[in-house]
């Protein structure tokens, strides 16, 4: 396998137009002659001087930014601003199609939000908290439902306050550990199914109650309860979430869901309304399970690479340490049967190692003094002893992690257009059906009752949640579907762009080492 740097030169995204570091420019300074710090960001999907030009002209004739620097080769960007530009200057490289991630970032806190659960639920929480001035960079991360936010602690409280307000609960995580290891407990998801399955029953039951003795009054007064029962044990989320929107003047899903199921138990269809809250609540539950899918996949790719190292000190002895702790030059020994803990150049020894699990190389490699080896692969002959040339948070194998992290959280097209179509279609589904509720009994002749039901139940069929949900759901279960079966590929875009595939040519391998495959000899089977 190449360097990340000759990958990234080979890779076939670069659109080809080649990759070329830009060179370094003066420090930017505020009009009064003041030096302004930059901020870095890393953009893992900026992988040529065409991507570059996209952010450029994004950011063109932006006020407030007094300078910015690119590296093509690391893929990073450093920008000078304002601080009421930089998240205007962010939010505007995300339209673009690109995920900046801030490095270095000064008091950068980890939140984790469990009720976010898409991307409506991310642009939710980017309106709460858009204009705030000393909100430095928002990073988030859609598959382990997490926040990370720079800024100074006054703005940071303001805004967890305006991200609890539009219906959210950030829970603060340590600086620590990969969030990727933060998989959802088996206990949590159960009672999340469980929730789910027991407000079906009671909905099934307040239907079932309202069929058989429409006109008891006793046996009516027991499905409303049940009907209740159903819509606090599967909505307490959707209400919190929705009630949050209706304040603040949004119309999304939730809020959709919150004016329709109200409205169908105050005109007395309750066993309705508890069925679509139960049945919603379901949905959400699948969404949730299939997210889950994909972290677990994220998961699996942690666990290929050993959390100790056997690390030489500087009075000769070994000492086991965590892969964290060894920094690059230090000398690493790896017996035989163990895995490479972090990437290097074999210094002492010869072996042969099984390089599948990163790779894809299906016959164990021979490695001598001078050659590379990698994270993650497997040490099978001999001890062998490396240099590590990479700390952990850097080794190849946590750059796939990093891919596939970015790839779930990054939108594809048809995700971006259906955000936008949702954003149109809700509120006018929300004003048709007001139109519906009020001018149906002059132009039809229905009761108030009957006009108010068919205007629910039109906030209820037309609502655009299948549209939004399923989108983002079916990529990131592609990619995740994908990592499980060590296929990455880079995001939705690149997803998409797949349909388009007449043909496949692999090496001998299965792998495109290079990208530049080349035709060496056929054989015709026939």
């Amino acid at each position: 396998m190449n360097s990340a740097r000759q990958r990234q030169h080979a890779d076939p995204a670069c659109c080809g137009s080649g990759c070329a570091t830009v060179p370094a420019v003066p420090e930017p300074t505020a009009s009064d002659g003041t030096t302004i710090e930059p901020q870095r960001f890393r953009i893992a999907n900026m992988d040529c001087a065409s991507e570059e030009s996209e952010i450029r002209r994004a950011l063109e004739g932006m006020a407030g930014i007094r300078g910015l620097r690119f590296n093509l080769g690391d893929r990073e960007l450093a920008i000078a601003a304002d601080d009421h530009a930089l998240p205007q200057a962010l939010e505007a490289i995300r339209k673009a199609g690109f995920k900046p991630e801030p490095l270095g970032a000064k008091n950068v806190q980890r939140f984790r939000i469990a009720n976010m659960d898409c991307a409506s639920e991310e642009s939710e929480i980017r309106r709460a908290l858009d204009g705030m001035a000393g909100i430095r960079s928002l990073q988030f991360n859609l598959g382990e439902r997490e926040l990370a936010i720079a800024a100074d602690d006054p703005v940071l409280q303001q805004a967890l306050d305006a991200i609890r307000k539009a219906g959210f609960k950030p829970e603060p995580l340590g600086d620590t550990g990969s969030s990727a290891a933060a998989v959802a407990s088996p206990t949590g998801f159960w009672t999340t199914w469980g929730k789910s399955l027991g407000a079906l029953g009671l909905a099934v039951a307040a239907e079932g109650l309202a069929f058989a003795f429409p006109d008891s009054v006793p046996v009516k007064a027991l499905g409303m309860a049940l009907a209740a029962a159903a819509i606090a044990l599967s909505g307490f989320s959707v209400y919190g979430k929705g009630l949050a929107a209706l304040r603040q003047g949004r119309l999304n899903i939730n809020a959709l869901m919150t004016v329709a199921v109200t409205g169908a138990f105050l005109i007395g269809q309750w066993p309705e309304a508890a069925m679509v809250m139960a049945l919603y609540a379901i949905a959400e539950a699948i969404e949730a399970r299939a997210v889950d899918r994909a972290r677990g996949a994220i998961k699996s790719l942690l666990a290929l690479a050993p959390e100790q190292a056997e690390v030489r000190q500087d009075d000769g002895n070994w000492v086991r340490m965590g892969v964290k702790e060894v920094t690059v030059g230090m000398t690493v020994r790896i017996r035989p049967g163990e895995r490479v803990p972090l990437d290097g150049i074999v210094s002492l020894g010869q072996s042969a190692i099984d390089q599948s699990p990163v790779t894809g190389e299906s016959l164990p490699v021979d490695k001598s003094p001078g050659d590379e080896v990698f994270a993650g692969t497997i040490n099978q002959a001999a001890a062998l002893e490396i240099r590590v040339t990479a700390p952990a948070s850097d080794s190849t194998l946590a750059r796939i992690i990093h891919a596939v992290e970015q790839a779930q959280s990054s939108r594809a097209p048809t995700q971006r257009f259906v955000d936008r179509f949702a954003a149109v279609y809700t509120p006018a589904v929300f004003v048709l059906a007001v139109a519906v509720a009020l001018l149906a009994p002059w132009l039809m002749g229905l009761t108030w009752t009957q006009a108010a039901y068919k205007a629910l139940v039109l906030l209820v069929i037309a609502c655009p949640c299948a549209l939004v949900i399923s989108t983002p759901v079916t990529v990131v279960s592609g990619l995740a579907a994908g990592a499980r079966r060590g296929i990455l590929i880079k995001g939705g875009v690149y997803l998409e762009e797949a349909r388009k595939i007449k043909a496949v040519a692999l090496d001998k391998t299965g792998t495109i080492t290079e990208g530049k495959p080349k035709l060496v000899a056929f054989e015709p089977v026939d």
